[in-house]
This record gives structure tokens, C-alpha cells and sequence, in this order.
């Protein structure tokens, strides 16, 4: 074993840190179970009181909540037919008729263990492919991050289906927000005469705000009863058939691999994720399958193809935001400012100046696997009633936990404003249908993109050499390409609307 995993097991498995994982994974798992409160969610809520706590435990708490979280959100959607997260969609085709059967226990069992396995192949993919993807981007200069960050902004923006428009303005008020304050040679831009403003708006208050006001309101206002929606599911005998479990699991080996591997590879992609993992290896189980048509009606298979691919985002995610400094989804953005604020420069050269971190993270996602393995598996007569957990209990308490984390960062009122600004914009832009995922990204990469462009610039003023470098012209190529593929299908899915509009009024007539 190599001696900086060595170093990292040391302190990954002492005491402290493990009972940190023990925790994060607990809270990932609650998390993950209540409909609409999201790993993300859980992620915001843990994520201010890493920043009073070493590195390495720091890291580990929030690998610990994404391991915990995306296996929790089968809970819900076994038992209510709710998915706890839009990760779970389709683990609820088969897991509620199953559930409905008479069998809510085996189908929560083979979410666990097809979640287990999952998470521990994106780890042997993290291992295997985010020091190769660091020993490739190491040469990377100036202008070849530059396209980087903007490669990634686009695509995440042009992945906002019919929305690519208000996608890319959410990324530029992204970055605008990251042009407040003190730039690169200690000048003060956009203060506005107040003094609050000169160090910049703080990453943590935006984050949180943007994302966590419109899913809570969001809960409250869909007024919906959790307990009705139980109808008879949630059962506080519910068995686990631990012989039953292994052996259904045992025979699914092809189906646990591609789905794993699909899982990491989409996690690895900017602003897919598990949604988009979730219903790809789902979709690619039911091709495969010799009995297609069993799909839907509570099928081993199905169950075991949605739960692997999920809980293998993860660790595909943190390849390019441990090797790039890019993150691969949300939760990462969120784990990215964790490495930030802890002083930590992700991208290639963390392998090299940070590897017993980076060993950390290896560990800690494997110690977080079997926790939450034999979490769900202990504690399933419990964690079922999670799910019922009422909207206006959770809201305030969500609210209040996210006041304090921000406040927290600096004791500074005035984040606590930023918070309650960034939380209304958040609501007024999911309600305009605006996608938050580039915004928060623009927030998150917005001085990366500043420090290197104007870096480049120096070292070569002519703006021409962004584009004619061979890795940079090509980024911002594939750059073009996707606003290009994105305004194609947008503009497929608006003639294929009016199609059907027409239609309509023909057979109406």
C-alpha cells in the first residue's frame, strides 16, 4: 500500500473521523429519505460546521452525507412511492409495486445492497482514472482552464432541456456575483459605497439560498399529506430476508457492473448526475433484459439497475473535481468550496501536493459504504418512518440550521441578508423556471475562470491564443457544439409541441 494511503487510513480510521462518518452517512440517509429535502439539502445543512474541523475530517463528514444520501432515497420511494430524491425516480417503478406486493422488505434490501455495490465500484473508477485524468491535465496552463470553465458552464446550461437561454444567464449572473469585491490586483469593484461588500459576497450564503429556499418552499406549498400518501406501505414490522437479498443480488453481477460503471461515468460528466444516471442504466437493465415487459411490475432487476447506477455518481463526480477543479454535479460544487475553504487548490497538482486528502476521500467513501449498509440494514424498522416527516416541521428547522451555518463562516450579519437575497432570487428563479444548477456553478468557478483568463492575458495578450492552443480551441469548440445541439433540439421539441397543438385542435374541430 502506497504510504500516503497509509497516512490516510490513519487518520480516516481513527476515533474521531469515523464517528464523524458514522454521522454524516446517518444524516445523508435521513436526507436522502424525506421526499424533497434531496442529498443536496442534507449536504447544505452539514456543510458550514466543516469548516471548524481539520481537513481531512471535514472531507470525510461530506463524503460520508453523499454516500449516505443517494442510498436514502429509496426509502421513500419503496415505501410511499415518493422518491426521496429525483435520483430515486426510477427506483420507485419497481421498488412501491413491490412493496405493494407484500414485500417492502426485500425490495428495500436489494436497494441497499445494489447501492453498496454500486458505491464501491465508482470508488475502484475513482481510484483508477482520477490520477490518470490528473497526470494528463497537469500541463494544463491559463488558457486551457479558461476553456475548461467555460466548457463546463456551457454544458451544463445547454443540458437545461428548452431552457438554454435562461440556462447561460443564470451562469453569467453566476459570475457576476463573483466579480464583487477585491479583484486580482486589490482594486474594489461594484461596492456600492458599502463596506460589508469590499471583501466580496461569500460563496456559502449563495449556495445555500439559491438552492435551499425553493425546495423548502416548495414542500410547503404542495400542501400534500405525507401520511396520506402512505396507503398502508410504511410498516414499522418491516423484515429484511437477508438470504433472499444475497442471493437476488449475487445473480444480478452484469447488471450491478454496467450499472455501476454508467453511474460513475454520467456522475463524471458537468450537471448530469444521478437523475440522468438513474434513467439511463435503467433504461439500458430493460434493453437487456429477457423479459422487458416485467419492468415496472416490482422486478429485482430494475430495483438493482437504478440503486447501483446512483450511488455511483458519486464517485465518478469526483474525478473531474479532484483532478480539473471542475465539479461534476451540484452536491460537488458544495464539496468544492469545502477543499477551497480549507485552503486546498483542487485540480491536477492536488494529487501531488495533497495526496493523503486525496486518500482520504478513497477511504472514507469505502468506511461510508459498509456504514450505510449496515445503517439501512439495522435500522430499517425506524429510518421507513422518516419518510413521513411533516413539510412545515422540516422547513423551519432546514431555515434556521441554514441561517446559522452562514453566519458562522465570518460572524457577520450581513451574510445572514445575503442568505434571505440570494433565497428569494433562488424561489423568484425556480418559479421562472430558471435553472440553478449554472448559477451556483458561475458562483463556484467565477474566480477560477477570472484569475486564469486575465493570466493568460498577461502572459500573452493576444486573445486569439484561447483559441488557436490545440486543447483549448478544442474545449471551446465543444464548447460551441453544445449550444449548438442544445438549440437544435430545443428547436425539435418546440416543432414537435406545435405538431401536437395542431392536432389537437384538428381532432377538437
Amino acid at each position: 500500500m502506497p504510504d500516503f494511503l497509509l497516512q490516510a487510513a490513519t487518520e480516516v480510521l481513527s476515533l474521531s473521523v469515523l464517528g464523524l462518518i458514522v454521522i454524516g452517512t446517518l444524516l445523508g440517509i435521513v436526507g436522502g429519505a424525506i421526499p424533497g429535502f434531496t442529498v443536496t439539502m442534507a449536504i447544505l445543512v452539514v456543510f458550514p460546521f466543516t469548516f471548524t474541523i481539520e481537513p481531512v475530517a471535514g472531507v470525510a463528514l461530506m463524503t460520508a452525507v453523499f454516500v449516505g444520501g443517494y442510498s436514502g432515497g429509496l426509502i421513500s420511494g419503496v415505501m410511499l412511492g415518493i422518491p426521496g430524491t429525483p435520483s430515486s425516480i426510477t427506483t420507485t417503478y419497481d421498488g412501491r409495486p413491490m412493496a405493494l406486493n407484500g414485500e417492502p422488505g426485500r425490495a428495500l434490501g436489494i436497494g441497499f445492497a445494489a447501492s453498496f455495490v454500486g458505491t464501491i465500484i465508482s470508488v475502484a473508477i475513482l481510484v483508477g482514472f482520477g490520477p490518470l485524468l490528473a497526470r494528463f491535465s497537469i500541463n494544463f496552463r491559463p488558457w486551457e482552464i479558461t476553456a475548461l470553465v467555460v466548457l463546463a458552464l456551457t454544458l451544463v446550461a445547454s443540458l437545461s432541456s428548452g431552457n438554454l437561454l435562461k440556462g447561460l444567464i443564470a451562469a453569467v449572473i453566476g459570475l457576476l456575483f463573483t466579480t464583487v469585491g477585491y479583484d486580482s490586483n486589490s482594486n474594489v469593484r461594484f461596492d456600492f459605497g458599502f463596506e460589508s461588500l469590499e471583501s466580496g459576497l461569500a460563496m456559502l450564503p449563495i449556495l445555500i439560498g439559491t438552492f435551499a429556499f425553493p425546495q423548502v418552499f416548495k414542500g410547503l406549498e404542495s400542501g400534500a399529506s405525507k401520511a396520506d400518501l402512505d396507503g398502508g406501505g410504511v410498516q414499522s414490522n418491516v423484515q429484511i430476508p437477508y438470504r433472499v437479498i444475497l442471493r437476488e443480488t449475487m445473480s444480478q453481477k452484469l447488471n450491478l457492473l454496467r450499472s455501476g460503471v454508467l453511474g460513475a461515468l454520467i456522475g463524471a460528466l458537468p450537471g448530469a448526475g444521478g437523475t440522468v444516471a438513474n434513467f439511463v442504466s435503467y433504461d439500458q437493465a430493460k434493453k437487456a433484459s429477457r423479459y422487458p415487459e416485467k419492468f415496472g411490475t416490482g422486478i429485482t432487476s430494475g430495483i438493482v439497475a437504478s440503486e447501483a447506477s446512483n450511488s455511483a455518481v458519486p464517485g465518478g463526480a469526483f474525478i473531474p473535481t479532484l483532478a480539473l477543479g471542475i465539479p461534476g454535479d451540484l452536491p460537488m460544487s458544495l464539496m468544492l468550496g469545502v477543499l477551497i475553504l480549507h485552503g486546498m487548490n483542487p485540480g491536477p497538482l492536488l494529487f501531488q501536493e495533497n495526496p493523503v486528502l486525496v486518500g482520504s476521500i478513497y477511504l472514507s467513501m469505502l468506511v461510508a459504504a459498509f456504514v450505510m449498509l449496515a445503517s439501512n440494514l439495522i435500522l430499517v424498522r425506524w429510518s421507513v418512518r422518516i419518510a413521513l416527516v411533516p413539510d412545515a416541521v422540516l422547513a423551519p428547522v432546514v431555515l434556521i440550521f441554514c441561517a446559522v451555518g452562514s453566519f458562522a463562516l465570518n460572524n457577520n450579519l450581513f451574510d445572514i441578508w445575503l442568505l434571505l437575497g440570494a433565497g428569494i432570487l433562488g424561489y423568484l428563479f425556480d418559479r421562472c423556471g430558471v435553472p440553478l444548477t449554472p448559477l451556483i456553478l458561475g458562483v463556484v468557478l467565477g474566480r477560477t475562470l477570472e484569475t486564469q483568463l486575465f493570466r493568460g492575458l498577461e502572459l500573452q495578450p493576444n486573445w486569439m491564443e484561447f483559441f488557436t492552443r490545440p486543447i483549448s480551441g478544442t474545449l471551446f469548440a465543444f464548447a460551441a457544439g453544445c449550444i449548438v445541439v442544445s438549440l437544435v433540439q430545443d428547436g425539435r421539441s418546440r416543432r414537435r409541441l406545435e405538431k401536437m397543438k395542431d392536432k389537437g385542435k384538428g381532432n377538437a374541430t
